[in-house]
């Protein structure tokens, strides 16, 4: 019993400082910038400024397969995998497009421009300039699955019907937490306006 309750005080004390390491990790790493346009109840439309990242194109539309295979391959990209056997910084939030077939994205910290990352040593790794854009978010805690990703892109059309906001069909999980964090977790469903900044009711 005794040998139980070491075990288990080891357990606690690795759990605790993982997730403490974790936190501390959040305050320190590089994000996507945006600017907030208007808060209403259950969203927000925010503009985003044009940004680089890593991307896979992956085969379904299942989130669990694919963010699983999607994250190995560019985690092994930034932790070493590629031609200079560099190290690139996490950042956040970990992208997925939600289509048929979905690409993973990587945001890839500022100090590096297309022309001066390394290459990848995996094929499949391409660079992505997404451009600025004007999306509507909405966001949602704990662990995200399908069903509540299905669940909050509703609530998102929804919502967004409901204040007369047009919107393109181009929707993006964003995930802002490491596997191994377990509290304070933050998923949104984003999706790109047709309507311009100054066009969304104030």
């Amino acid at each position: 019993m005794k040998a139980l309750y070491i075990i288990l005080g080891i357990g606690s004390v690795i759990f605790i400082g993982t997730q403490l390491f974790a936190m501390s990790s959040q305050k320190n790493i590089e994000t996507y910038p945006y600017k907030l346009i208007k808060k209403y109840e259950s969203f927000e439309i925010r503009t985003y400024e044009a940004t680089l990242f890593t991307s896979v194109q992956l085969v379904g539309n299942k989130y669990k397969e694919s963010s699983s295979k999607g994250f190995s391959i560019l985690a092994g990209y930034i932790f070493g995998g590629n031609e200079k056997n560099e190290k690139i910084a996490m950042t956040s939030p970990v992208a997925m497009s939600l289509d048929d077939s979905m690409t993973m994205m990587f945001m890839v910290p500022k100090k590096f421009k297309k022309e001066t990352l390394p290459k990848p040593n995996q094929s499949e790794i391409t660079f992505r300039e997404e451009p600025a854009k004007t999306v509507a978010a909405i966001s949602f805690s704990g662990w995200a699955d399908d069903e509540k990703i299905a669940k909050f892109k509703q609530e998102l059309i929804t919502a967004l019907k409901t204040e007369n906001i047009k919107h393109t069909n181009r929707f993006y999980f964003l995930g802002y937490n490491a596997p191994y964090e377990v509290f304070n977790r933050k998923n949104e469903i984003i999706v790109e306006l047709e309507t311009k900044t100054d066009t969304v009711k104030q």
